[in-house]
């Protein structure tokens, strides 16, 4: 395992599929769109698979002959859908929020970086009440640019006030671990995620943990099965 960046200056993370497991109300969302146009919804698995891709990735599971223009024309309803009931199930995966408070108790700031619009993002932080104890978060739309585009990660950092070589980037996808490493970070890419079907070893990461208890040990933090 390459050593981690000593001292730690900072820890940044995707959203969805890293921090929050968001996927049910994604689904749920779908759900209530396909009641509507009186379709079959997809099983679970094969939506919870691409929810790192976005809307249009989710709303092409279960309209796989829609054009592009056509998923995109959906995409306005079905994102009201989910930003109504956007945390009704939506819980911090088992461990993470332990994790994030013990490196707020060592003085490590810890951000957000994600491919989510904003209002989106907004709204869900504050539903958690995440939204004052991350350090920076920056969306899918704060730039003209994202993920795996650095410009978010660096972002982020300046924000935070740290160097990025000092800090991890942790996330679920393979653009991830492209932002992260193109930025600087040391990159984590972890394996309790969406994984949009891939196998983050595979991925060209500095690490892979496979469990959040994992990656807290890792850091040196206390360890929640």
């Amino acid at each position: 395992m390459k050593p981690l960046p000593q001292p730690l200056a900072g820890v940044f993370l995707d959203l969805d599929g890293t921090i929050l497991d968001t996927a049910l109300d994604l689904y749920a969302a779908l759900e209530s769109v396909c009641a509507d146009d009186g379709v079959s919804p997809p099983p679970f698995d094969m939506v919870r698979q691409v929810v790192s891709r976005g809307s249009r990735a989710i709303l092409a599971t279960a309209y796989p002959h829609d054009s592009s223009a056509s998923l995109i024309e959906r995409m306005p309803g079905y994102l009201a859908r989910y930003e109504r009931d956007i945390a009704v199930h939506t819980r911090a995966f088992d461990g993470m929020d332990e994790t994030l408070l013990a490196l707020e108790e060592r003085g490590v700031p810890w951000g957000i970086v994600t491919n989510k619009p904003g209002f989106l993002t907004d709204r869900l932080l504050a539903a958690l009440k995440m939204d004052l104890r991350a350090a920076s978060v920056v969306s899918g739309d704060t730039l003209p640019v994202k993920k795996p585009d650095p410009a978010p990660v660096l972002l982020a950092c300046e924000r935070a006030g740290v160097d990025p070589s000092q800090c991890l980037f942790v996330g679920d996808d393979r653009r991830d671990v492209e932002a992260g490493r193109a930025a600087g970070c040391y990159t984590v890419a972890v394996g309790w995620g969406y994984l949009d079907g891939g196998d983050p070893r595979t991925w060209g990461a500095d690490l892979v943990v496979d469990t959040v208890a994992e990656f807290a040990a890792v850091l040196g933090l206390p360890v929640h099965a």
